[in-house]
């Protein structure tokens, strides 16, 4: 029997609502804080600092989530309960005992070295003695898979026997990569699915032996990913209408000039903040009448109505984008592929203003990323509207979640009742 189904057998099963924003960042925010963005401020996966005119993807600090998380509160328990933190977004500097994370070292030159932001500090050492170093080439992009997944598996299997925490929170990001890249009913998707069950079963018997008896068990998926056979372009007809400047880098490529535009849009799978200078109210209104009613865009929300879905935080865009089911929206803002900056083809997260999953689609005898959007076979982000939109939330322990689908902020609560809080 596969190991999920040999847990769930015994165990209890619920489905599990992600709120929108319906991607990795704020999720796991929603699941560690029991909140929504507008009170835990992470609004997506990265985020515009507007004082700096800066774009940061994914590598935030943990002091971007303004509310307490589960191993805050456990540390603050007059029993001292202890918490492990493996790999979810935005963990480093958590408060946490134990922590690993991808933190590459950027060298002069340009390159990277592969390292782990690690609590305590040496613990990284110890880890890549045993296991090698972290194959950050395999936790994301084109050669993403089950390697990196595996990584994790072992290493929190090593951290349990040495530490035995109370509380051990994993993200394993395995499903994420044949699911966007081909689709997730392609065979590559559902391989991935068996993949993963294999090396879950390792996990969940690794910590049982490291412990000594078996733990409550959560295993949750913090959102589904569709089908899509559409994309849109923001950024091009927020520059068509006059309102997104451009200026030439050295190589005669075109970069956003954040300064000098009025209005530009940070994306993010099937969303998108955009970012209005001064907050300008004719110029919000004019962005929202831009994308009203144009194809592949589902809501458009400007001022007071982002609420709607808790996003108005001051992070948050002036008007957010939401894409249609079958369709996501693509960071792209040249009008010629010519002018498309050097990173364009590059596997980046530090200078593109947006997340690209054509950095799947990687040409291997070129190395370079081909500005076709239309190869994006699956995405994830919308609101989660239909039952197929919802993850699923797996416990060890028969009766755990009572009657009715939860929602990723009852995560929080459920851990924390676990230990009579």
């Amino acid at each position: 029997m596969p190991n999920l189904a040999r847990l769930a057998s015994v165990g209890d099963r619920a489905a599990l609502m992600p709120s929108f924003p319906c991607v990795t960042c704020p999720v796991q925010a929603n699941m560690t804080t029991g909140q929504l963005p507008v009170r835990h401020g992470v609004v997506a996966n990265g985020f515009y600092y507007r004082d700096k005119r800066e774009v940061e993807m994914w590598t935030a600090w943990n002091d971007c989530i303004e509310k307490e998380q589960i191993w805050d509160v456990l540390a603050q328990h007059p029993d001292g309960f202890t918490s492990a933190v493996w790999f979810p977004l935005h963990s480093k500097g958590a408060e946490a005992d134990y922590i690993c994370t991808p933190a590459p070292i950027h060298n002069p030159d340009g390159s990277e070295s592969l390292w782990c932001y690690t609590r305590p500090t040496e613990l990284y050492g110890e880890l890549r003695d045993a296991l090698g170093h972290f194959p950050l080439q395999h936790f994301w992009g084109p050669l993403a898979n089950i390697k990196s997944t595996s990584w994790i598996v072992d290493s929190a299997v090593i951290a349990a026997k040495k530490f035995r925490p109370n509380f051990f929170y994993l993200y394993l990001p395995h499903l994420d990569y044949a699911a966007q890249r081909t689709g997730p009913d392609s065979d590559a998707a559902i391989k991935a699915v068996a993949e993963l069950d294999e090396v879950l079963g390792r996990l969940i018997d690794g910590i049982n032996a490291a412990l000594g008896e078996p733990p409550l068990w959560l295993i949750a998926s913090e959102y589904a990913i569709v089908p899509v056979d559409h994309v849109t372009y923001p950024n091009r007809v927020l520059r068509e209408a006059g309102l997104l400047a451009v200026r030439e880098d050295e190589s005669g490529g075109e970069l956003i000039d954040f300064e000098a535009s009025a209005a530009w849009a940070l994306v993010d799978h099937q969303f998108s903040h955009v970012f209005v200078r001064d907050e300008d109210a004719a110029v919000i209104a004019r962005v929202a009448e831009r994308f009203r009613g144009r194809e592949g865009f589902d809501e458009v929300l400007a001022g007071s109505q982002r609420a709607r879905y808790d996003m108005d935080h001051e992070r948050s865009g002036e008007v957010i984008l939401i894409s249609t089911r079958n369709s996501w929206q693509q960071y792209y803002y040249w009008l010629d592929d010519a002018r498309a900056p050097k990173f364009a083809r590059t596997v980046d997260i530090h200078r593109k203003p947006g997340y690209d999953p054509v950095e799947l689609h990687v040409d291997l005898t070129t190395r370079s990323i081909p500005l076709d959007a239309t190869l994006v076979k699956g995405s994830h982000g919308a609101p989660a509207t239909s039952e197929d939109q919802c993850g699923v939330l797996l416990s060890s322990r028969p009766g755990t979640f009572g009657a009715g689908p939860l929602k990723d902020t009852d995560v929080a609560e459920l851990v924390l009742a676990s230990f009579g809080l």
